[in-house]
């Protein structure tokens, strides 16, 4: 429960901030796809900061890594706060101003990832690979969870004195205290684990990337999540567009935008806490589910693209990416053996870093363009993903007796018998 907290508080605090940063944007007259591009760095320090939390976590344990992880969150909202706070109040102009934001956005790139990926690891460390798949989908819905919280306390917290930065003010505090939480309160006892790089089985954590056994459960994330990038980071300014048309402006318009991200983490706790429980699903079955579900919701964005179009197509992706993301962090933990672990949550939270790299940027650049662009974009990436969910040999390989009759991959996972026994 206590990695629960931390998983939640980290999806609440970002997708805060999302959903107020196109007001932001908009009140600073900043073009949107400016906005989008200062904040890749931050997705690009996350993607080269992985692999180093999952090593660090290796050596110096789990728990440690994940409070420095949660350090590096309250910094960086508090940070950014400070920031948006002198640009709105004229203290700063609005680029320098937003200049601070994106350096407080890299802090938590550098340091962000470092709380997901040893809570993963840890998860990892002390379940067996058929229990696996559940913990992973709990862990995956504190995530959810938090993106119900996020932009929904959002707009409460736009206050006279510290306006649209105020909700930044109250994340680093919630993350303040929930750093206390597990400082005080997480068993500190490990497991026994090896490091990544180490094991007469093992590879080379630098070169797990292109292990047969993990690389189309990376390719698959990365199109999904990709694709759920680019719907994260059009929806706040495909809203204002909306309901500008309406009258409305940047900052009224912040209420609606909590409605769609809210429809969307309902959608993703419906899945996560009632569908995969109740059917039991696997791996293999929540990728084709969550690739098709996601792909579905974007066509319906294409075709009905009006406020409620938005909504209805958000959550539909949403259940999608509630499907599949449990689905390959899962399918990758379970294919690889114990001294592994770090090393493999290192992977997938570098592929979350690599998401959010590109396809935002593209998306909003598209969507400046003309309106359906990237959701017809997103629709490409998620028919590759469905592709590979049907047609991967090493997908549709499944270690769990009974649950996948189909023959092994070439390369046999390592959780087979070896030095380490069976987990």
């Amino acid at each position: 429960m206590i990695l629960f907290t931390v998983s939640l508080m980290a999806a609440a605090g970002n997708m805060g901030l999302q959903s107020v940063l196109p007001a932001i944007g908009r009140e600073f007259r900043l073009s949107d796809t400016l906005v989008a591009a200062a904040f890749a760095i931050s997705a690009l320090m996350w993607t080269f900061a992985s692999p180093f939390w999952a090593r660090l976590s290796d050596r110096l344990g789990r728990k440690t890594v994940i409070m420095i992880g949660l350090g590096g969150f309250v910094a960086s909202m508090l940070g950014f706060g400070l920031a948006a706070t002198s640009g709105i109040e004229g203290w700063l102009g609005a680029m320098m101003a937003f200049a601070l934001m994106a350096l407080a956005r890299t802090i938590y790139g550098v340091f962000g990832s470092a709380a997901p990926i040893a809570s993963q690891a840890y998860v990892a460390d002390r379940t067996t690979p058929e229990a696996r798949t559940q913990a992973m989908s709990l862990l995956a819905s504190a995530q959810g969870l938090g993106t119900v919280i996020g932009p929904v306390l959002s707009p409460l917290f736009i206050l006279p004195l510290v306006g649209l930065a105020g909700p930044m003010y109250a994340y680093a505090l919630f993350g303040a205290i929930v750093l206390l939480i597990v400082w005080k309160r997480l068993p500190s006892g490990e497991v026994v684990r090896q490091p990544s790089a180490s094991g007469r089985q093992g590879t080379a954590a630098k070169g797990l990337w292109r292990d047969p056994r993990v690389r189309d459960f990376l390719l698959y994330g990365l199109l999904v999540t990709g694709a759920q990038a680019v719907n994260i980071s059009v929806l706040g300014f495909h809203i204002i567009d909306e309901m500008a048309a309406t009258g409305l402006d940047a900052r009224q318009a912040q209420p609606f935008i909590a409605v769609a991200m809210f429809a969307g983490a309902a959608a993703t706790l419906m899945v996560q806490w009632g569908l995969i429980p109740l059917l039991k699903m696997q791996p293999l079955a929540l990728m084709r589910w969550g690739a098709g579900l996601a792909l579905a919701g974007n066509l319906a964005s294409i075709v009905v693209p009006d406020f409620f179009g938005v909504v209805i197509g958000y959550a539909i992706v949403s259940m999608g990416v509630g499907f599949a993301r449990p689905g390959f962090t899962a399918g990758s933990s379970i294919a690889v053996g114990p001294h592994e672990q770090g090393a493999v949550a290192g992977l997938i939270m570098s592929v979350a870093g690599l998401s959010f790299l590109v396809p935002p940027v593209a998306g909003v650049a598209l969507y400046e363009l003309t309106e359906w662009a990237p959701f017809a974009g997103n629709a490409v990436l998620l028919a590759g993903a469905v592709l590979l969910a049907f047609l991967s040999p090493v997908l549709r390989y499944d270690p769990t007796p009974g649950v996948d009759d189909n023959p092994a991959p070439d390369t046999p996972p390592a959780s087979q018998p070896g030095p380490e026994g069976n987990r």
